[in-house]
């Protein structure tokens, strides 16, 4: 595991006091543009750094939609805004987020990261990727003004979950280095039981008891619990029939100190069957 302290080494960055981490429920890419409960708390959160906590220096964001062999980071300096999606109105295409990337800061933090059970550095991706929607349907509300370098981490599918608890604990350090860490995905996430229009307090027995196990486990500091949701079967099952929005959280819990309490909002389900329950840890 990378020594925490190998961060204060890196030169594009700067020291700072420990930054937040998020864990934010994305759910359907158009809450990036409608006036809803989620965006509003969203644009709260946003609003609290350079108040609550500092500027951050650099956003790290994990997000559900971008999967690869082996982990990689953006490096490019100007990372294109993603649309992948289908059949949404025309005014989401025409979104952008136009934040930097920092090409100095990725290439450091690349050198400091290893690949679990490798001692392989994770790779830099220069041009294939960007910001997808898991990131910028979150960081434009949050941030509106694109003025904080991003980058993005990517998560391989084809690894067990202790594999990206290993590497988020190695994330832990740069929260010391002015680094805002935010992982996209959902707690629960199964399109194909979508209800569209339902109520956000209506959701299904299966769902509501994933999320609130979930939360207990999260609430108990119970990392090893949680990265053993498998273990729940056919219940993982409902919750999750692929598990890569689920995978964002595992980072975030595993970046975070024994005895920070998380504080949790936005618990509730959009269409039923998306949890947004978002997490907070400071």
């Amino acid at each position: 595991m990378t020594n925490p302290s190998a961060f204060a080494t890196c030169k594009s960055l700067k020291s700072s006091s420990t930054m937040p981490v998020l864990f934010l429920g994305h759910g359907s890419p158009m809450n990036a543009i409608e006036d809803n409960e989620y965006r509003r708390s969203w644009q709260a959160i946003g609003a609290e750094f350079g108040i609550r906590w500092p500027k951050p220096q650099l956003i790290l964001c994990i997000s559900a939609h971008w999967l690869t062999r082996g982990w990689c980071l953006t490096g490019m300096a100007q990372p294109r805004t993603i649309h992948d999606f289908g059949g949404f109105p025309q005014a989401l295409f025409d979104q952008q987020y136009p934040a930097p990337g920092f090409p100095h800061a990725a290439q450091e933090i690349s050198q400091r990261l290893q690949q679990p059970d490798s001692n392989a550095p994770v790779l830099l991706d220069l041009q294939d990727w960007g910001l997808d929607h898991g990131a910028w349907s979150v960081l434009k509300p949050m941030f509106p003004l694109a003025d904080i370098p991003v980058i993005q981490l990517s998560m391989d599918y084809s690894r067990a979950p202790y594999e990206h608890v290993a590497l988020g604990r190695q994330l832990r350090g740069l929260r010391e280095q002015g680094v805002l860490i935010v992982g996209s995905g959902n707690i629960v996430h199964n399109l194909r039981a979508l209800q569209m229009g339902a109520a956000t307090n209506r959701s299904y027995d299966w769902a509501l008891e994933f999320d609130q196990l979930m939360a207990d486990y999260l609430q108990d500091g119970n990392v090893a619990a949680l990265q053993d949701f498998q273990k729940l079967g056919a219940l993982t099952q409902q919750a999750h029939p692929s598990y890569e929005h689920l995978l964002p959280l595992l980072y975030c819990a595993a970046a975070v100190d024994a005895g920070e309490v998380p504080q949790f909002f936005n618990a509730s389900f959009q269409a039923a069957s998306i949890s947004m329950r978002s997490v907070l840890w400071t």
